[in-house]
């Protein structure tokens, strides 16, 4: 078991996976949707990320624009952790893929539930006018 626990970071990373970490306690900026929702978005494409609350993450993107994915169930551990992994064969990230809430165990990351993404959302701030 305790081999299993070291070895997942690893696969995360060989197998296309990325992990991001937050720790931004901040409350969220308000912002309102642009255009249509997407399925995808290109992962190369992916600056950063931020953990809204246990149903929401913002992609922030290279360029500026921000995605926000409002996964279709709450997922258990999400705002506590504030990170996550993702496997994928593709240079996208879809609405029909799967994150894991990534936990740490004395020093040690492990994947905790996983969780399915929704469509992606573009989102602007409101500006306090």
């Amino acid at each position: 078991m305790r081999k299993m626990l070291l070895i997942i970071p690893a696969i995360v990373l060989l197998s296309g996976g990325a992990t991001f970490a937050l720790s931004n306690k901040k409350a969220p900026e308000p912002v309102r949707a642009v255009g249509e929702p997407k399925n995808c978005v290109t992962i190369s494409q992916i600056r950063s990320t931020k953990v809204i609350d246990s149903s929401n993450i913002d992609f922030h993107m290279v360029g500026g624009k921000t995605f926000r994915n409002r996964l279709p169930q709450s997922c258990p551990g999400l705002k506590f952790e504030e990170r996550f992994s993702y496997r994928t064969s593709l240079n996208q990230l879809c609405s029909v893929d799967i994150v894991r809430v990534l936990h740490n165990q004395g020093g040690s990351l492990y994947e905790g539930a996983g969780c399915g993404l929704g469509k992606f959302q573009m989102v602007e701030k409101v500006s306090a006018n």
